[in-house]
């Protein structure tokens, strides 16, 4: 009963993530997960993993993985924090890094998570609007500021921020942590993490959900100097200090060694979006440009509202947003190239 909540859960607004639908028939577009399956040596490394390692508490710094993404990333282990997800290491560093007393800043279409977190650490913050392109400048965001965290590739819209425009809003913000969401970053763009050593505030976290197609396994990481790491950690051992299970740490560095498969599926999925991005245009979708493994379109003749229901009608799940500025889009995940000439072909008979 609510008489036994405390205040902060009284006051909490939470997360609602995309619908996972039970039906197995339906195509689902709708989450953003990787169409194909993990590297083969994922699954070796899984099968390899003994009953006695199952029965002992696993490494709690992580360190076999913790190297692999610093040698991948030309950076010392020191300077690589693991967590159950991406979401999970953004969290901490929430409490870690951006709980200040001035204001955190985000964009005001954005991952609709920061603000849940916000409100869950008592953080405030203040949203900055991204302009009528959708596009994010970092001449809108002030000097002065308890932090800023920006998605790039952004989300939902799938857009890009250039390095050089990193750099601004690193020099700008020289007092504050600024945290990189990289969800997406493997689909088109240049991670942040080059510039890891010119920048200390720099926070850069990527996911093994989307590029590596682990979303089940939840594993994700953040990279950034050795002072920004620490602050993690201390706040991680302080919560809960065996984070990652065995399972988990073995299947991702098997993920993280496997380059060349890593970038088999990055291109099949660029090539993918591409595709999907072209037949849309070609039905009348203005389309944003996108670093992402999704797409965000819109027609000028028909609302994404009706839309969303009338493909989920035919068995096609994508995302649709009843937010002020972007409900007459929709965000559309790029899955296999059966599943994307399906929804093509539904989207050419729904237009007539």
């Amino acid at each position: 009963m609510s008489r036994y909540w405390s205040d902060v859960v009284k006051t909490l607004t939470p997360y609602v993530p995309g619908e996972q639908p039970q039906l197995k028939k339906l195509i689902k577009l709708n989450t953003n997960e990787c169409p194909y399956p993990p590297s083969p040596r994922v699954m070796a490394a899984i099968a390899a993993v003994s009953a006695d390692a199952l029965r002992l508490y696993p490494d709690p710094e992580s360190v076999a993985l913790r190297r692999a993404i610093a040698q991948r990333n030309c950076l010392q282990v020191e300077q690589v924090f693991v967590g159950n997800g991406s979401d999970e290491v953004i969290a901490l560093a929430f409490s870690a890094l951006l709980k200040h007393t001035l204001p955190l800043y985000f964009p005001d279409i954005s991952y609709s998570f920061y603000p849940v977190w916000a409100d869950l650490y008592g953080i405030s913050y203040t949203t900055i609007p991204v302009g009528q392109d959708f596009s994010i400048d970092p001449a809108s965001y002030p000097a002065c500021n308890g932090g800023i965290i920006i998605p790039n590739p952004n989300a939902p819209t799938g857009m890009l921020m250039s390095l050089d425009a990193l750099r601004t809003l690193l020099r700008k913000s020289a007092d504050s942590a600024v945290v990189i969401d990289e969800a997406y970053i493997d689909f088109g763009g240049e991670s942040a993490v080059q510039l890891i050593d010119e920048f200390d505030n720099l926070l850069v976290v990527q996911t093994l959900s989307k590029s590596r197609a682990l979303a089940g396994l939840r594993v994700g990481f953040a990279m950034g100097s050795t002072t920004l790491i620490e602050a993690l950690e201390r706040v991680k051992n302080s919560f809960n200090s065996y984070p990652l299970d065995v399972l988990a740490q073995r299947a991702a560095q098997a993920s993280i060694e496997d380059e060349d498969y890593f970038r088999l599926c990055c291109q099949r999925v660029i090539s993918a979006r591409d595709m999907v991005c072209s037949a849309l245009t070609d039905l009348g979708f203005a389309v944003l440009p996108s670093g992402a493994n999704f797409i965000f379109a819109s027609h000028a003749k028909h609302p994404a509202r009706e839309l969303f229901a009338r493909l989920r009608e035919r068995g096609i799940v994508v995302r649709y947003f009843d937010k002020p500025r972007i409900d007459d889009h929709l965000r559309i995940s790029i899955g296999t190239e059966q599943d994307n000439m399906e929804l093509v072909d539904a989207l050419r008979e729904l237009l007539g």
